[in-house]
């Protein structure tokens, strides 16, 4: 069986537009999908030359595919199931700095190179105080990238035009402003000219981004069947659901550069990412800690399984609708479509989620993902949102460590585990309500200082573990 490469398929080659730092699976579910959906339908024209962020990686199987790989996409597309696979051709090459720091540093020569993009992990962008302009290669990704953008503006003579755009796309908040300082950071450091800490600061634009989509990768456990499907032998197969989000907070010109939108894909131009940050925090984690000591407690064990069943579902549908959705402040049908899309993910059949996966860290996740939720609910509503303070007493309930007789096995830090432990063992639910509202390190505030809070809470954690979830969440849909 012939291996694919550039000799056994006919992939397109593009002008070396984009440096990508990273070759990891995310970015090319991601963003080489997006660029190669562009070069097809905008002509845009723009290869990517791939670089090893780390001294371990995958250049050379990339680069002995000539970088190509298939892509699949498997999940809910205009409301059916669609698995479908595509073969990515916007990798011209990999370069493994580590190896060859010269033919890295010769990409900064060239005047074609218009866009950085990276992934190098959420520890990625930090700063390495031992990081030289004299290493060969720099240690840390943005003391590479200094040194990239150093030979550059050396090469063009400081030339406000040849300035990049940056388009992180590491998990952090504020990825582009933290990428900025840490090589702003290393400009001073290196004693490098006041000149070129001037063309860093104007000639290159480093964006903030949240990007957004489940890519589960190379597909070991099916390979076999895959490769048979295909009919060649592909290493660097991964699998990424359907949807997908980029949204890129930058000037309004960079949406004229990068036409994302004329493809129709989901990317959205902003000044202003905050209320999508909100938004994915609120609507899409949010619905998952909700969902989590609810569904599981009711004897569910998958995110699936839980949209399917009738009365979870329900439950779930109306906390997002009801009472997520009108704490954001962006346009109403953009909320539901974006709820919407977060409950086909969550059907999506090529994907389980087991909810005790998501269980971990539960109290901190709740506190970051839901009770903004609740506390501005109250604030704009002046009522208690009824079913996210069940789930929150479905919080409180799944603490106490147990599911039909059988033990949960919950994974957080030792102050919470203790904390409930101790307060489980008194057996008194008024008390083990009220100390848990109470509790400042878990929120940061006092719960039971909201009226009528601490009773609606106690009195769904009494229901809960007098007649089990099923019992008390039917009766609490019906109230």
């Amino acid at each position: 069986m012939n291996a694919l490469n550039r000799s056994t398929f006919s992939g397109n080659s593009y002008t070396e537009r984009i440096l990508q730092f990273g070759e990891g699976n995310f970015l090319r579910a991601f963003a080489n999908w997006m660029i190669h959906e562009m070069n097809r339908k905008a002509d845009f024209d723009s290869g990517v030359v791939v670089v090893q962020p780390i001294e371990q990686g995958m250049v050379q199987m990339l680069n002995d595919q000539d970088g190509l790989y298939t892509l699949y996409l498997n999940g809910i597309k205009n409301g059916e199931a669609i698995s479908e696979h595509q073969v990515i051709d916007c990798i011209q090459r990999g370069i493994n700095p580590y190896e060859n720091y010269a033919d890295y540093l010769a990409n900064a020569d060239n005047p074609d190179l218009r866009f950085i993009i990276s992934n190098t992990t959420e520890a990625g962008i930090a700063y390495s105080k031992i990081d030289s302009l004299e290493d060969s290669p720099q240690k840390s990704f943005p003391g590479k990238l200094t040194a990239l953008l150093h030979r550059r503006f050396q090469t063009f003579e400081g030339d406000s035009d040849k300035g990049l755009i940056l388009i992180p796309c590491e998990l952090i908040d504020r990825n582009g402003d933290n990428l900025k300082r840490i090589v702003l950071q290393h400009a001073n450091d290196w004693d490098l000219s006041r000149e070129f800490i001037d063309w860093i600061e104007k000639a290159n634009i480093f964006c903030n981004t949240l990007v957004d989509r489940i890519v589960p990768g190379y597909p070991k456990d099916k390979i076999e069947t895959l490769t048979q499907d295909l009919g060649y032998k592909d290493n660097l197969i991964v699998e990424g659901e359907q949807f997908h989000l980029w949204v890129i907070e930058g000037p309004e010109s960079i949406q004229q550069e990068f036409p994302a939108k004329e493809c129709g894909l989901n990317v959205v131009f902003t000044d202003n990412m905050e209320p999508y940050r909100t938004r994915k925090v609120r609507i899409l984690n949010g619905a998952h800690t909700s969902l989590v000591p609810v569904g599981y407690l009711y004897g569910i064990d998958k995110v699936r399984e839980s949209l399917e069943d009738l009365t979870v579902g329900a439950f779930l549908k109306d906390a997002i609708f009801n009472e997520i959705c009108p704490t954001l402040d962006l346009p109403k049908e953009e909320l539901d479509q974006f709820a919407n899309d977060v409950l086909d993910r969550f059907r999506n059949p090529y994907l389980e989620h087991a909810l005790l996966s998501i269980s971990l860290n539960s109290v901190s996740k709740f506190k970051t993902r839901v009770l903004p939720s609740i506390l501005e609910y109250i604030k704009r509503q002046n009522e208690l949102p009824k079913r996210l303070l069940f789930s929150l007493a479905a919080l409180i309930a799944f603490y106490k460590g147990e599911r039909n007789g059988a033990s949960i096995p919950i994974k957080d830090n030792d102050e919470v585990l203790d904390f409930f432990k101790s307060q489980w063992a008194s057996g008194d639910i008024s008390s083990i309500t009220k100390n848990t509202l109470m509790n400042i390190s878990f929120w940061g505030k006092d719960l039971t200082e909201y009226t009528g809070l601490l009773e609606a809470v106690e009195s769904n954690v009494q229901d809960i573990v007098a007649h089990g979830m099923v019992t008390a969440l039917t009766s609490h849909l019906k109230s």
